[in-house]
């Protein structure tokens, strides 16, 4: 049986309407896959507060979760990901790419120029029809 795992994505835009993406590093599974930054919720951890966490882990800034956007199953060859996008508001500080290779701002109707990681696709089709 494959391993269920929850994960939490922000969906961080800025003043000008761009989105937030992250490029997966090398090191990272599905490596130069594009995706919003977030990570695993631990144990006993809100929505929100796993966001919230992570953002401030990987990318050195604050964000204030608002509201879910999208929570979709994404079922991989060895693992099955419930991935949780959120929509966030940046408070504090500028992203800056610790875990990933590099960050990037976009518009949304410039999104499916990436190639994005699975699980995050649905949310993209969202986004764009938004």
């Amino acid at each position: 049986m494959k391993k269920k795992i929850k994960v939490v994505a922000a969906i961080i835009e800025n003043n000008v309407g761009e989105i937030l993406c992250a490029l997966r590093s090398s090191n990272m599974s599905m490596p130069n896959c594009w995706e919003f930054p977030g990570g695993k919720v631990e144990n006993g951890e809100s929505l929100y507060d796993a966001i919230e966490r992570e953002i401030k882990e990987e990318l050195l800034c604050r964000v204030k979760a608002v509201d879910v956007f999208n929570d979709s199953t994404y079922e991989y060859d060895d693992i099955i990901v419930n991935l949780v996008c959120i929509k966030c508001e940046l408070v504090d500080g500028n992203p800056v790419a610790t875990e990933h290779a590099k960050i990037i701002w976009l518009n949304r109707e410039n999104l499916n120029s990436l190639k994005w990681a699975p699980a995050d696709v649905s949310s993209i089709e969202m986004l764009v029809k938004e």
